[in-house]
């Protein structure tokens, strides 16, 4: 099951955006949602993960204080709220589930239902 991401776009420095990223038709309970991005000529890494059962966070520091993820469990929905904007997290932005254990959940080799992304450009 893919899932979809959506919600990105065009800010200047220090705007906001909100990141949405749903499963048709399949519930995240017992998964981990994780967001990613991915640069160009840059690896992807690991930017929020939220545990849905139990509700766990973690954020890169780079978004720390900046991004806060969440979820919705009646719309079985993650959410990535993203403030203060930089040019530096322009990137596509992608979610994607997982079971492994919390310690490996910065791997994106661990996810799958990887979609398209959204594209997040923040001008300076």
């Amino acid at each position: 099951v893919q899932l979809q991401a959506s919600g990105g776009g065009l800010v200047q420095d220090g705007g906001s955006l909100r990141l949405s990223c749903v499963a048709s038709g399949r519930t995240f309970a017992g998964y981990t949602v994780g967001w990613f991005r991915q640069a160009p000529g840059k690896e992807r890494e690991s930017v929020s993960a939220i545990r849905w059962n139990g509700g766990n966070t973690r954020s890169a520091d780079s978004v720390k204080g900046r991004f806060t993820i969440s979820k919705d469990n009646a719309k079985n929905t993650v959410f990535l709220q993203m403030n203060d904007l930089k040019p530096e997290d322009t990137a596509v932005y992608y979610c994607a589930k997982t079971r492994i254990v919390w310690s490996e959940i910065t791997n994106h080799k661990w996810y799958d239902g990887w979609g398209q992304g959204t594209q997040v450009t923040v001008s300076s």
